[in-house]
């Protein structure tokens, strides 16, 4: 085998490994994009840099084009935009909340680091994924005590003013409650209330804190907690 395509298969391996392990992280929170679809988005941006590179201008083994002079960074290019399109699948508006903006950012950057696999920067390519690892998880525990953790709580009960007496609990403990629903429903002389409240809180409260709150209430029959 040509000592070329032996370089340029190692530059897709390791770009699908690094995008694998990238994904490991999404996978581990139980996050929409998981290491199959890192893995993929790396390779292929690996692949696409290595085609504008070598297999437009004859210097690849069977691309057979002859000689001519090609702008490399076009398809570069080209494959950020389509990225863009990839991450905003993963990105979600539900109940005043966004959510998926992390793994998007992430697949965002999974590309970059595959194209840098693609024209052979394998250490900054390295560098790149410890960065992006670094910035999902090492960030996530050192400033957990920071910023706000949004989640989303839906219970049913009989009686409709549990529901007041459940935000002024939440607003006691320190929650912001930015959105609220509620849905009646009648079974024949019983009448029933499901109510969902968007909430906002420290991020090391967590949702058990949010469970204890909610299961202080014997009126309440709780459907989900979702962060």
């Amino acid at each position: 085998m040509d000592e070329r395509v032996l370089e340029l298969t190692l530059r897709l391996i390791t770009a699908a490994i690094i995008g694998a392990l990238i994904g490991l992280e999404r996978e581990f929170r139980a996050k929409e994009a998981g290491y199959r679809t890192h893995a993929l988005v790396a390779l292929g941006s690996a692949l696409f840099m290595i085609v504008s590179q070598y297999g437009l201008n004859g210097s690849l083994p069977g691309s057979g084009l002859g000689h001519i002079s090609w702008d490399a960074s076009r398809i570069a290019a080209s494959v950020v935009s389509g990225i863009g399109f990839i991450g905003a699948g993963t990105i979600m508006f539900q109940k005043h909340v966004v959510r998926g903006l992390t793994t998007a950012a992430g697949i965002w950057a999974t590309g970059a680091i595959g194209l840098a696999c693609g024209a052979g920067m394998y250490w900054i390519s390295i560098i790149a994924a410890i960065l992006t690892l670094a910035t999902l998880e090492l960030l996530s525990i050192l400033f957990k005590k920071y910023g706000l953790h949004s989640s989303i709580i839906t219970f049913t009960t009989k009686k409709l003013e549990i529901g007041k007496r459940i935000i002024d609990d939440l607003t006691a403990h320190k929650y912001m409650v930015v959105n609220y629903s509620m849905e009646h429903h009648k079974y024949e002389s019983v009448e029933i209330y499901k109510i969902s409240m968007t909430i906002k809180g420290r991020k090391i409260e967590g949702d058990n804190a949010i469970l204890q709150i909610l299961q202080s209430y014997p009126e309440i029959t709780i459907e989900s907690v979702e962060n």
